[in-house]
C-alpha cells in the first residue's frame, strides 16, 4: 500500500466510505436484474450514492470520478422523476458496471500511489446515449426544460416543470451527522461542497470547518448549523439533505427576513452558549448549554472505526504476551519447587491473557458475507458472456474469520467460482438434453468446524473426468507408474499441480486445471488445504479449510532427540505407544502399522530431519496419528512435551528457499527461550509420498 496513502486520513476515509458504497450499489444492482426491473428504492438508493461519490470525489479533486458518478447520478434522477416503463435493464445494468469498474479502478491506482488518470469519456458518451433513448421512449415532447438543461440542474431549480421561479426564501438547518461516522468537519465541508450547487448564499457554524481545530466537537455538540438563502420549499430543500451520507437527523425552519445568524452576537456571550434564532415554528430552546443533554440521536457511540494496521500491533503485543507468560511459568529456574502463591498468580495470569487475547481475535473476526457476495458479479458477468444460466446459492455468509484470511483467500475463491461458472456449468440446451435443470447452480457454502472455516464450493456441471486427468498428467510427467494406485481424490488434486495446465484448447477435464496451482499456493500459505471430490458427468465439489487465525495456535510440542517440534492440535487425531509385533514393512520396505484393521506408514522426524540423537526402537517412543488433506501418517518422535499456545511466525527467507526441508509451517519461541519449528502436516505428508 503507497505510503502517501497511508498517511493522507481524508484520502483513506474516502476510499474506504467509497469501496463500501460501490459494493453496496454492485449487489443492488445484481439483486435487481434478477428481477427484471428497476424498483423505485434502488434507484433511489444508486441515486444517492452516485450524489454522495460525486461530491466527496470533486473535494478530494479526482474529476474523472466526479464525472462518471455525475453522469450516472443525470441518468437516475430522471428515472427517478420520470418513472419511464421503458426499461432495458441488461444494458442499464451493464452501464452501470462499467461506471463501477471503472471507479474501482481508479481508486486501486490511488491505493497504489498513483494517479487517478482513467479516460472516462467513452462512458460518458455510453451513459448520455442511453439517457437520451429513455428519454425518447418516454415522449418527453416537452424539451426545453429536460433536454437543453443537465438534469442535474433541473432537479437543482424545480423539480416541477410548470413552476415558477420564486422569490429567495431564508431557511434555518440543523444538520446532525451519525455519532459513528468520523469526522465530522469532513462531513460539513462536503454539505458545503453541495450546497454551492443549489445557491450561493449561505452561512454556516462553525464557518471554517478544515482549518478550525474545535469545529468537531461543536459540530458534534451543538450539529451543523446553516442559513441558507433559496427559492425552494422546505421539502425540496430536507430532499436535497436526504441525498447525502451520514447525516442522522435534518432541522428546517423557515426564518424572517430580518433574522439571520450572527456569529458576532455569540462572541459578546458566554463561552458556555451558543444563539440559536427563534424561527416562525418554535424549533429548539434559543440558549443551549455546553453541558446540557445532547440529543437522542448522539447519546452513545456504539461503533468506531480502526485501521487495520493498529489491529495488527495490538495482535503482534498479544502474541509478545502469550510468550512472556510462558517464559514466566515454565522459567526453568523454578521447574521442581513448590510455588503455591506463585502458581495461584500465575493461573490468573494466563487465564486474563487468555481473555484477552480471544477478545482481540474477535475483533480482528470479518464475516465471509462481502467475499461471498462478490462472487454474484462473477457469475453475473461470465453467464451472460457465455450465454449460459447459472444460478448462485449462498450458505453460511455469517461465518467470521481473521481479517488477514479474507484477504487470502479472496483470489482462490474468485478463481475457483469462476471456473466452475465457465468450465464446469454447461450450456442450457446441453443440460436439457441431459436430463438436468435448464439452469446450472453453483452453492458457495461456509460452516465452522472446531478452529477451521470450511469453505464449499459445489456445482451440478460436468465434472471432472479421472481418465482425462491421468492422460495429461502422465503426458506431462508428474505421475509415473503409481497412477494406476491412486484414488479418485488423488487424482483429482493433481489439477493443482504446477505444469498440468496448458495453453491448449480447453477440454472436459484440463480446463479446471489453470491456474489451479496458484490457487493451492495461496491456501496453504494461510495454513490451509483443499480437497476435490467429482462425479463425472453430476458435478464437483471443492473444499477448502482454513484456520481462523494465522497468529497464534494451539499446538503440541513433540521432542525427538534434542530437538523440539510444534504440531498443530487440530492435525492430531490420537497418540499411543506402539509395539514392536504392530509394526511391519511393505513390499516397497515401507514401515507399516495396522490400526483397527487399517493401515497407516510410519514416518520418522529422526530420519526425516536427519536428527543425530533420539529413540531408535519403536518401543522407546511414541506415535501420533496426524490426518492431513489426502493422507493420515503415524509420525515417530521420543515424546510429548505438551500442548501449549504458540505464536507462529515466520521462517526467515533465506531458509524458505531451501526446498530439502519442506515440512515447515514456521517457529515458534518456547516458555524456556528455545525455538521450536512448527510442523505443516501436509508438506510433511507430501514428502512422505514422494519419497515413496
Amino acid at each position: 500500500m503507497a505510503e502517501q496513502y497511508m498517511n493522507d486520513p481524508m484520502q483513506e476515509v474516502f476510499i474506504f466510505e467509497t469501496s463500501q458504497q460501490l459494493e453496496q450499489m454492485e449487489q443492488s444492482v445484481i439483486k435487481t436484474e434478477a428481477l427484471g426491473s428497476y424498483p423505485s428504492d434502488t434507484i433511489n438508493e444508486i441515486f444517492r450514492i452516485m450524489h454522495t461519490i460525486k461530491s466527496s470525489a470533486a473535494m478530494m479533486l479526482i474529476n474523472n470520478m466526479s464525472v462518471v458518478a455525475h453522469t450516472t447520478e443525470d441518468m437516475f434522477y430522471f428515472m427517478r422523476e420520470e418513472k419511464p416503463e421503458l426499461i432495458d435493464v441488461s444494458t442499464l445494468s451493464d452501464l452501470v458496471f462499467e461506471g463501477i469498474d471503472f471507479m474501482k479502478m481508479e481508486l486501486q491506482k490511488i491505493k497504489n500511489g498513483a494517479e487517478a488518470d482513467g479516460n472516462p469519456e467513452t462512458l460518458i458518451e455510453k451513459i448520455k446515449e442511453h439517457l437520451k433513448i429513455l428519454k425518447e421512449n418516454n415522449n418527453l415532447t416537452n424539451s426545453q426544460a429536460v433536454n437543453n438543461e443537465p438534469v442535474a440542474e433541473k432537479y437543482y431549480i424545480s423539480s416541477n416543470k410548470a413552476a415558477k421561479i420564486s422569490e429567495p426564501k431564508t431557511y434555518q438547518v440543523i444538520l446532525q451527522f451519525e455519532a459513528d461516522c468520523g469526522m465530522e468537519n469532513i462531513r460539513a465541508f462536503t454539505v458545503v461542497h453541495n450546497l454551492k450547487e443549489i445557491t450561493d448564499s449561505f452561512k454556516s457554524i462553525p464557518e471554517d470547518v478544515i482549518n478550525d481545530p474545535d469545529c468537531v466537537e461543536t459540530i458534534k455538540r451543538d450539529g451543523f448549523i446553516l442559513q441558507i438563502d433559496t427559492p425552494k420549499s422546505k421539502d425540496k430543500l430536507e430532499a436535497f439533505f436526504h441525498t447525502m451520507a451520514f447525516i442522522d437527523q435534518i432541522e428546517i425552519v423557515e426564518l424572517d427576513k430580518t433574522m439571520e445568524i450572527q456569529e458576532e452576537i455569540c462572541g459578546l456571550l458566554s463561552e458556555d452558549t451558543i444563539i440559536v434564532p427563534q424561527p416562525k415554528e418554535s424549533l429548539r430552546a434559543c440558549v443551549t448549554n455546553k453541558e446540557a443533554p445532547v440529543s437522542s440521536g448522539s447519546q452513545s457511540q456504539s461503533m468506531i472505526s480502526v485501521s487495520v494496521e493498529k489491529l495488527d500491533k495490538l495482535m503482534n503485543l498479544v502474541g509478545e504476551m502469550v510468550i512472556s507468560e510462558a517464559m514466566v511459568t515454565q522459567n526453568p529456574d523454578i521447574k521442581g519447587l513448590v510455588l503455591d502463591n506463585f502458581s495461584k498468580s500465575a493461573r490468573q495470569l494466563k487465564k486474563i491473557t487468555n481473555e484477552l487475547q480471544d477478545m482481540v481475535m474477535s475483533i480482528r473476526m470479518v464475516p465471509l458475507g462481502p467475499t461471498f457476495f462478490k462472487m454474484n458479479r462473477i457469475v453475473r458477468d461470465i453467464s451472460k458472456k457465455l450465454e449460459k444460466e447459472i444460478n448462485l446459492e449462498i450458505l453460511g455468509e455469517e461465518t467470521e474469520v481473521d481479517k488477514n484470511i479474507i484477504e487470502q483467500i479472496g483470489d482462490p475463491l474468485m478463481h475457483i467460482v469462476r471456473n466452475s461458472a465457465d468450465h464446469g456449468i454447461e450450456t442450457a440446451e446441453t443440460r436439457v438434453r441431459q436430463g438436468k435443470p435448464r439452469a446450472g447452480t453453483i452453492t458457495l457454502e461456509a460452516k465452522n468446524a472446531g478452529g477451521e472455516v470450511v469453505i464449499i464450493i459445489r456445482d451440478d456441471g460436468k465434472g471432472l473426468s479421472r481418465d482425462g486427468i491421468l492422460e495429461k498428467a502422465l503426458e506431462n510427467g508428474l505421475v509415473g507408474d503409481e497412477a494406476a494406485n491412486m484414488t479418485d481424490t488423488e487424482v483429482f488434486n493433481l489439477i493443482f499441480l504446477p505444469g498440468f495446465s496448458t495453453k491448449e484448447a480447453v477440454t472436459e477435464f484440463s480446463g479446471r486445471g489453470v491456474g489451479m496451482d496458484v490457487v493451492a499456493k495461496n491456501i496453504e500459505a494461510v495454513g490451509g488445504n483443499i480437497l476435490v471430490e467429482s462425479v463425472e458427468g453430476q458435478g464437483t465439489t471443492i473444499t477448502l479449510k482454513i484456520p481462523l487465525t494465522l497468529a497464534i495456535i494451539e499446538g503440541m510440542n513433540i521432542r525427538v532427540g534434542e530437538t523440539c517440534y510444534t504440531l498443530p492440535i487440530m492435525a492430531i487425531k490420537e497418540s499411543f505407544i506402539p509395539k514392536a509385533q504392530e509394526v511391519f514393512r511393505d513390499t516397497d520396505q515401507n514401515e507399516m502399522i495396522m490400526i483397527r484393521g487399517q493401515c497407516y506408514p510410519i514416518m520418522r522426524l529422526k530420519e526425516h530431519y536427519k536428527v543425530k540423537t533420539g529413540a531408535t526402537e519403536i518401543e522407546d517412543g511414541i506415535l501420533i496419528m496426524l490426518e492431513g488433506e489426502t493422507k493420515t501418517t503415524c509420525l515417530f518422535a521420543d515424546e510429548l512435551l505438551g500442548e501449549q499456545q504458540v505464536v507462529v511466525k515466520t521462517l526467515p527467507k533465506y531458509i524458505q528457499r531451501m526446498k530439502k526441508i519442506d515440512g515447515l509451517a514456521g517457529c515458534t519461541l518456547l516458555g524456556d527461550g528455545n525455538i521450536s519449528l512448527i510442523l505443516d502436516v501436509n508438506g510433511l505428508i507430501a514428502q512422505k509420498r514422494l519419497k515413496n
